[in-house]
């Protein structure tokens, strides 16, 4: 839709396929159904690619300020959340009534509930050739997005097209995504499931602060599926469970302060009560004091909060990944204007592009600023 807004102001002809019974419906499910439309923040610092360097140009040539720019021109109210996200107050469809309204200002067609059967090139054009009907064009663009939420039509559609005209893809895996465990660790954490605390994820020198989620399946929340688009099989994670608390040094004031007060006592001071009761029970704390505990064994007991290491044993897949890592090669795109090198008129935008941004509005930003690029040149 921004592509066919920019191209659309351009004068040129443009017709949306969409196989879906409305648009944007990832718009629609974001941030809530509040849509995390962007972040402030937003550098190419915060996208994975096998070439960090592709989204440069398009960041900087449609930045999040020119996006907020035109979300204030409509009169849509937004506010910063938590480290830069901005969200709707009222609602995401606003942000798709907003691009569809633009795209009827520039006279661009949006078609729902089509599918592209076959694509082939005739000449310097493309032949769409759909259920009823055969269209003609000179570019065509290609925003079918990579595989994550199949449950709402998502599809390899794209990659397909991509392998078709030569152009070479880089490995597609689920991203944003919550991280599974392996049956014995699972089970031993399962009465955690429903408690988060504010955690760092690591892997490697990768980190993240934000909230992390004890699931019935593993773990989730912020700080995981961010780490998770970093993470593969095989990998170790190490988790904080208690950022910028010192809990060794907490536990030594506790037990000068009262050490006859039980570990768990203790603990749920710094730590949800049920995460709190579940170490102090893999310690045997349930039946010992503070004062039972030399500084040796309250290392021991702050090292499992500060830094718990540990394997996942998967994720959760495309079912509940938020987007998809990797797609089509960048190498065969040019960064300024996404068109495929190698096939003049054909263009890949948005996250069908390996090109993955972190969470928080960084992949609505990628959209804004490829669709830009490209609509200012198909």
């Amino acid at each position: 839709m921004m592509c066919a807004i920019e191209a659309g102001k351009r004068g040129r002809s443009v017709l949306i396929l969409d196989h879906a019974a409305a648009p944007g419906e990832k718009i629609r499910i974001s941030g809530g159904g509040r849509c995390n439309f962007t972040n402030l923040h937003a550098s190419p610092a915060n996208y994975l690619s096998q070439n960090p360097g592709f989204c440069i140009s398009a960041l900087r040539r449609y930045t999040q300020r020119d996006f907020i720019a035109l979300i204030e021109k409509h009169g849509i109210a937004y506010h910063e959340k938590t480290l830069g996200q901005l969200f709707c107050d009222s609602s995401a469809k606003q942000i798709i009534d907003l691009l569809v309204g633009e795209m009827k200002r520039h006279g661009v067609e949006l078609r729902l509930g089509t599918s592209v059967e076959k694509v082939d090139r005739s000449g310097e054009s493309f032949v769409l050739r759909l259920a009823n009907d055969t269209v003609q064009c000179r570019s065509l663009v290609v925003a079918s997005g990579g595989k994550s939420i199949p449950k709402m039509g998502a599809t390899g559609f794209g990659y397909d097209i991509a392998e078709q005209f030569g152009l070479r893809l880089t490995e597609t895996r689920p991203a944003l995504v919550p991280l599974t465990l392996e049956p014995t660790m699972l089970d031993r954490l399962t009465p955690l499931a429903g408690v988060a605390v504010d955690a760092v994820a690591a892997k490697g020198k990768t980190r993240f602060e934000e909230a992390m989620l004890f699931t019935h399946r593993g773990l989730s929340g912020p700080a995981i599926l961010q780490i998770s688009s970093y993470w593969r099989e095989g990998d170790e994670i190490t988790i904080d469970m208690a950022r910028g608390v010192d809990v060794f040094e907490a536990l030594r004031a506790a037990r000068a302060q009262n050490g006859r007060q039980a570990l768990q006592t203790a603990l749920a001071g710094i730590l949800p009560k049920r995460l709190a009761q579940l170490i102090a029970e893999e310690e045997g704390g349930t039946l010992k004091n503070l004062a039972d505990y030399s500084d040796k064994a309250l290392q021991r007991i702050a090292a499992s909060v500060k830094d718990w290491r540990f394997k996942p044993a998967g994720s959760e897949g495309y079912r509940t990944a938020e987007v998809t890592l990797g797609g089509v090669d960048t190498r065969d795109l040019d960064s300024r204007t996404m068109e495929a090198r190698s096939v003049p008129g054909l263009y890949f935008i948005g996250e069908v592009v390996d090109v993955t941004g972190w969470l928080g509005g960084y992949n609505f930003q990628w959209a804004w600023s490829s669709g830009w690029c490209a609509g200012q040149a198909a």
